[in-house]
């Protein structure tokens, strides 16, 4: 629908809402927890279909006196895709989900997993915060949204604000193999 006024400009068209796939960091100290989080993560989203491997967590200390050392990392992406309105839902599951490992935990280590949710679209990567801040933008109850990573040319760019770990490379083969995921999905649909 094109509405042209006095000047000839046009307006922009409504389109639809992207299709993304949802992902979700994880650290801890203990590998077993990222297992036991995939599985209630499963129940809420669906089948993971693609996995990082497990790897060191050294580019920073932020979360050592909290979670303790050494920390690992690993991610996983969901199979089923979804809409971006759904980031703000995934991430109140997985802060309730860490309360519960917080639970069981006993108490040290005062938070035994660290969730990270987000999205792949496939010109950029969002992650979910409950943090505001300058370059993230409120979503929905209490949740915001930065974009941590684009895509341009064929690689992931950084941003002035991107995490030293996701601005590193080391995920970017995860990340790529997920889009390329979201990529077969888009062009089946088509």
């Amino acid at each position: 629908m094109r509405r042209k006024d006095n000047e000839n400009t046009t307006m922009a068209e409504v389109r639809e809402t992207p299709i993304v796939k949802l992902i979700c960091g994880m650290i801890s100290t203990r590998v077993e927890l990222f297992e036991e989080a995939q599985k209630c993560l499963e129940k809420a989203y669906g089948p993971i279909d693609v996995e990082s491997d497990v790897m060191d967590f050294d580019h920073t200390h932020y979360y050592d006196e909290q979670m303790g050392t050494p920390l690992l990392r690993k991610f996983i992406a969901f199979d089923k895709p979804a809409t971006p309105k759904v980031l703000p839902e995934m991430k109140l599951l997985t802060n309730s989900l860490e309360c519960d490992f917080a639970s069981k935990a006993g108490p040290t280590p005062a938070r035994p997993i660290n969730l990270d949710p987000g999205y792949i679209e496939l010109s950029k990567l969002v992650l979910a915060s409950m943090k505001n801040f300058s370059h993230r933008i409120y979503l929905d109850r209490g949740v915001f949204g930065e974009i941590t990573l684009f895509y341009r040319q064929g690689n992931w760019e950084a941003l002035p604000w991107t995490f030293p770990d996701y601005a590193s490379g080391q995920y970017h083969p995860f990340l790529t193999n997920a889009r390329n995921r979201l990529r077969e999905h888009i062009d089946k649909e088509k």
